[in-house]
Protein backbone atom coordinates (compact mmCIF):
# COMPACT_ATOMS: atom_id res chain seq x y z
CA UNK A 1 0.00 0.00 0.00
CA UNK A 2 2.56 2.52 0.96
CA UNK A 3 4.57 2.08 -2.65
CA UNK A 4 1.51 2.89 -4.42
CA UNK A 5 0.99 6.08 -2.43
CA UNK A 6 4.86 6.76 -3.21
CA UNK A 7 4.05 5.82 -7.14
CA UNK A 8 1.22 8.91 -7.12
CA UNK A 9 3.04 10.90 -4.93
CA UNK A 10 6.16 11.08 -7.11
CA UNK A 11 3.71 11.23 -10.53
CA UNK A 12 2.41 14.44 -8.66
CA UNK A 13 5.78 15.82 -9.09
CA UNK A 14 6.51 15.58 -12.54
CA UNK A 15 5.50 18.54 -15.10
CA UNK A 16 2.84 17.97 -17.55
CA UNK A 17 1.62 14.94 -15.05
CA UNK A 18 1.09 16.02 -11.91
CA UNK A 19 -1.64 15.31 -9.90
CA UNK A 20 -4.39 15.74 -12.66
CA UNK A 21 -2.81 11.94 -13.87
CA UNK A 22 -1.65 10.97 -10.74
CA UNK A 23 -4.94 11.28 -8.82
CA UNK A 24 -6.83 8.82 -11.81
CA UNK A 25 -3.99 6.62 -11.21
CA UNK A 26 -4.64 6.72 -7.78
CA UNK A 27 -8.63 5.66 -8.50
CA UNK A 28 -7.33 3.08 -10.36
CA UNK A 29 -5.04 1.72 -7.88
CA UNK A 30 -8.70 1.59 -5.33
CA UNK A 31 -6.72 4.06 -2.89
CA UNK A 32 -9.20 6.11 -0.45
CA UNK A 33 -9.65 8.93 -2.69
CA UNK A 34 -9.12 11.55 0.36
CA UNK A 35 -5.91 10.14 1.11
CA UNK A 36 -4.79 10.09 -2.10
CA UNK A 37 -5.80 13.26 -3.33
CA UNK A 38 -4.13 14.23 -0.29
CA UNK A 39 -1.31 12.71 -1.16
CA UNK A 40 -0.97 14.39 -4.56
CA UNK A 41 -1.66 17.28 -3.77
CA UNK A 42 1.93 17.54 -1.27
CA UNK A 43 3.71 16.39 -4.45
CA UNK A 44 2.02 18.48 -6.33
CA UNK A 45 3.16 20.90 -4.22
CA UNK A 46 6.85 20.14 -2.88
CA UNK A 47 8.33 21.84 -6.40
CA UNK A 48 6.40 25.21 -6.21
CA UNK A 49 8.83 27.27 -3.88
CA UNK A 50 11.77 25.60 -5.88
CA UNK A 51 9.75 26.99 -9.62
CA UNK A 52 8.85 30.30 -7.63
CA UNK A 53 12.47 31.14 -6.56
CA UNK A 54 14.32 29.70 -9.28
CA UNK A 55 12.97 28.28 -12.31
CA UNK A 56 12.88 31.93 -14.27
CA UNK A 57 16.57 32.66 -13.21
CA UNK A 58 17.24 29.11 -15.20
CA UNK A 59 15.33 29.51 -17.46
CA UNK A 60 16.98 33.19 -18.54
CA UNK A 61 20.42 31.80 -17.97
CA UNK A 62 19.74 28.70 -20.42
CA UNK A 63 17.98 30.45 -23.10
CA UNK A 64 21.10 31.66 -25.09
CA UNK A 65 22.86 28.04 -24.24
CA UNK A 66 23.53 26.15 -27.96
CA UNK A 67 21.37 22.30 -26.47
CA UNK A 68 19.16 23.55 -24.13
CA UNK A 69 18.79 27.15 -25.88
CA UNK A 70 15.18 26.52 -27.87
CA UNK A 71 13.63 24.43 -25.21
CA UNK A 72 14.63 26.96 -22.34
CA UNK A 73 13.45 29.93 -24.39
CA UNK A 74 9.88 27.79 -25.22
CA UNK A 75 9.45 26.96 -21.41
CA UNK A 76 10.24 30.86 -20.84
CA UNK A 77 7.59 32.28 -23.62
CA UNK A 78 4.81 30.14 -21.88
CA UNK A 79 5.05 31.20 -18.44
CA UNK A 80 5.35 34.90 -19.99
CA UNK A 81 1.93 34.60 -21.85
CA UNK A 82 0.66 32.43 -19.04
CA UNK A 83 1.37 35.30 -16.69
CA UNK A 84 0.44 38.05 -19.12
CA UNK A 85 -3.03 36.27 -19.93
CA UNK A 86 -3.43 35.95 -16.14
CA UNK A 87 -2.69 39.60 -16.13
CA UNK A 88 -4.96 40.56 -18.79
CA UNK A 89 -7.64 38.31 -17.84
CA UNK A 90 -7.90 39.16 -14.38
CA UNK A 91 -6.25 42.52 -13.68
CA UNK A 92 -4.25 43.31 -10.28
CA UNK A 93 -6.95 42.75 -7.79
CA UNK A 94 -8.73 39.47 -9.35
CA UNK A 95 -4.81 38.19 -9.88
CA UNK A 96 -5.08 35.69 -6.90
CA UNK A 97 -8.55 34.28 -8.09
CA UNK A 98 -7.25 33.96 -11.52
CA UNK A 99 -4.17 32.19 -10.58
CA UNK A 100 -6.56 29.37 -8.29
CA UNK A 101 -9.12 28.97 -11.27
CA UNK A 102 -6.10 28.60 -13.39
CA UNK A 103 -4.57 25.82 -11.62
CA UNK A 104 -7.78 24.09 -10.19
CA UNK A 105 -9.61 23.42 -13.45
CA UNK A 106 -7.57 20.76 -14.85
CA UNK A 107 -6.96 20.74 -18.95
CA UNK A 108 -3.66 20.64 -20.33
CA UNK A 109 -1.53 23.24 -19.99
CA UNK A 110 -2.44 24.46 -16.81
CA UNK A 111 -1.33 23.45 -12.85
CA UNK A 112 0.85 24.33 -10.31
CA UNK A 113 4.34 24.37 -12.22
CA UNK A 114 2.60 26.82 -15.21
CA UNK A 115 0.50 28.92 -12.52
CA UNK A 116 3.52 29.09 -10.47
CA UNK A 117 6.29 30.18 -13.10
CA UNK A 118 3.84 32.91 -14.64
CA UNK A 119 2.95 34.03 -10.75
CA UNK A 120 6.61 34.01 -10.68
CA UNK A 121 6.17 36.73 -13.77
CA UNK A 122 3.94 38.58 -12.38
CA UNK A 123 6.18 39.14 -9.20
CA UNK A 124 2.66 37.70 -6.96
CA UNK A 125 4.68 37.10 -3.88
CA UNK A 126 5.32 33.66 -3.03
CA UNK A 127 2.87 33.72 0.38
CA UNK A 128 -0.19 34.66 -2.29
CA UNK A 129 1.00 32.18 -4.78
CA UNK A 130 1.59 29.43 -2.58
CA UNK A 131 -1.89 30.23 -1.16
CA UNK A 132 -3.65 30.44 -4.66
CA UNK A 133 -1.98 27.67 -6.21
CA UNK A 134 -2.48 25.20 -2.80
CA UNK A 135 -6.49 26.08 -3.09
CA UNK A 136 -6.24 25.34 -7.38
CA UNK A 137 -4.35 22.05 -6.67
CA UNK A 138 -7.11 20.48 -4.07
CA UNK A 139 -9.88 21.83 -6.80
CA UNK A 140 -8.03 19.93 -9.20
CA UNK A 141 -7.54 17.21 -7.02
CA UNK A 142 -11.55 16.94 -6.03
CA UNK A 143 -12.57 17.12 -9.60
CA UNK A 144 -9.98 14.32 -10.85
CA UNK A 145 -11.22 12.33 -7.90
CA UNK A 146 -14.70 13.09 -9.14
CA UNK A 147 -14.41 12.31 -12.99
CA UNK A 148 -12.30 9.16 -12.46
CA UNK A 149 -14.67 7.73 -10.03
CA UNK A 150 -17.14 8.30 -12.53
CA UNK A 151 -19.19 10.64 -10.78
CA UNK A 152 -19.86 13.08 -13.45
CA UNK A 153 -20.91 10.40 -15.87
CA UNK A 154 -24.06 10.35 -13.37
CA UNK A 155 -25.30 13.75 -13.96
CA UNK A 156 -24.43 13.16 -17.64
CA UNK A 157 -21.38 15.22 -17.48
Amino acid sequence: MLKKYLIVFLLSMVPLLELRFAVPIAVGMELPPLLSIAVCALGNMIPVPFIYFFARKILLWGMDKPVIGKSFRFLHDKGERAGQKLRRKAGRRGLFLALLLFVGIPIPGTGAWTGTLAASFLDMGIKSTALAVSLGVAMAGIIMALASSGVFHLFGI
